[in-house]
């Protein structure tokens, strides 16, 4: 798993928008959700329900959201002491 990845689900996770955390990130929404995906692949579990109007974190995205803060959080500190 890649910071990077982290990064973005955790700019889903809060904004719960793809629209939206693109645009905090930066990016489009396509390649957002694309890494999302891969992401749910990767881990095996399922971080987001998705309808046409609402994006809601699953259980698994609620544990996740707790453990990348932490993670990111762990690397920013991380730079900074070196």
């Amino acid at each position: 798993m890649e910071s990077r990845s982290l990064r973005y689900f955790v700019a889903v996770a809060e904004e719960l928008n793809f629209a939206r955390a693109a645009e905090r990130l930066g990016i489009s929404p396509p390649p957002l959700s694309r890494a999302i995906r891969r992401l749910e692949a990767e881990l095996g579990v399922t971080l987001f329900e998705r309808t046409t109007h609402r994006v809601a974190r699953t259980p698994a995205g609620d544990v996740l959201l707790a453990e990348a803060r932490v993670a990111l959080d762990a690397l920013e500190a991380a730079g900074r002491r070196a």
